[in-house]
């Protein structure tokens, strides 16, 4: 099951929690709203980490991990298709982000302290899931087609699937989530917990409503996890190759949320194309083990034209009804309101101890 050496897997979460710490510990030590410029240039920090770790493949694989069954130009490609598949699927949370952030009025200045602990929660999720799902395809083949029958029916699922709609006072989990534990009123600054009187005025611990809107990051992220992991699976189940593929596309969530959060509604048709990559993974991991297995450079080449075709044809509907003086469909941006505007009805909290 394991091709890369103990080593190997050590350098590289000794590299990602460097990383974090410099992010959190350096660049981001106090809470602040990110900009826009902020965002794109660690954007454009992530993805050449992730582009350069799949040079450092092409380059290395066999020297780094002598006992492969890659060539490198195979595992260069199966990472580098990993890879694109999940940064693209990762879009579709950025549209959930936006919803939660929007209904809980979460202050531009905190949401990314949120978003940090939830990817970092992320993280640990999926490398859950990607071992548990390389566990049973190896151990019972047939697997692998539950998982293809699972995308496809997602991917059709995501096609005809409505607006989501966050409602706080009505959500299950935040229902859950203050059945257990007592909620401030309103935001207490960045933190999740503070002490605060209960109603007898004794000091106990409570959370904030911002350690709700993480509850949710993380639930919608181990949703988005299920559909998302089968997907890379289809591709390679070669447990270094999946982790650190998955590894840098959800690094650069954080701060391609923070740059495309305002624009990504504006791609009506991104959503259809996701769903159409779903549907075409599903079909490779039903074909994988018959004559007419779909070659992952040619897999990952119909991915980037699906994507392309999608981002073209909305910027061009998008430049169509700006020309009839219709403006296009737009979210308003998350989380510019005060910490006080909000009333504790509208976030779904109460001051119950």
């Amino acid at each position: 099951m394991f091709e890369a050496g103990l080593g190997l897997w050590i350098g590289f979460l000794v590299f990602v929690l460097a990383m974090l710490a410099i992010d959190l510990g350096i660049f981001h030590r106090k809470s602040h709203e990110v900009s826009i410029k902020e965002a794109s240039i660690w954007s454009a920090v992530w993805v050449t980490l992730g582009l350069s770790f799949g040079a450092m493949i092409y380059l290395f694989w066999d020297t780094l991990v002598p006992e492969t069954t890659y060539t490198n130009e195979a595992a260069a490609l199966a990472y580098l298709a990993g890879y694109v598949v999940e940064k693209a699927l990762a879009v579709d949370n950025i549209f959930v982000f936006v919803l939660i952030f929007g209904a809980f009025a979460v202050p531009a200045a905190y949401q990314h302290r949120v978003l940090f602990w939830g990817i970092l929660g992320a993280l640990v999720m999926r490398a859950i899931l990607i071992f548990a799902g390389i566990s049973l395809i190896q151990r019972f083949t047939w697997i692998i087609y539950v998982f293809g029958v699972f995308l496809i029916l997602t991917g059709i699922k995501m096609l005809f699937a409505g607006d989501t709609k966050i409602e706080p006072e009505k959500n299950p989990l935040v229902k859950l989530t203050r059945r257990f534990l007592p909620i401030t009123e309103r935001y207490e600054g960045d933190t999740f917990f503070v002490r605060a009187p209960n109603a007898a005025g004794k000091l106990i611990l409570m959370a904030t409503p911002l350690f709700l809107v993480l509850v949710l990051v993380e639930f919608t992220d181990l949703v988005f996890a299920v559909d998302s992991i089968p997907a890379i699976l289809a591709i390679t189940q070669e447990p270094f190759l999946v982790f650190t593929s998955n590894v840098f596309a959800i690094l650069g969530l954080r701060s391609m949320y923070f740059m495309l959060a305002s624009v990504v509604p504006k791609f009506v048709y991104l959503k259809p194309a996701l769903s159409a990559i779903l549907v075409w993974v599903g079909i490779k991991m039903l074909l994988v083990h018959t004559p007419y297995k779909i070659d992952t450079g040619l897999s990952l080449a119909i991915v980037g034209v699906v994507l392309a075709v999608a981002i073209v044809a909305s910027i061009w509907r998008n430049r169509q009804l700006a020309a009839a003086g219709v403006p296009a469909a737009t979210i308003p941006a998350a989380g510019t309101a005060h910490p006080d505007a909000e009333p504790a009805a509208r976030l779904g909290v109460d001051d119950r101890a």
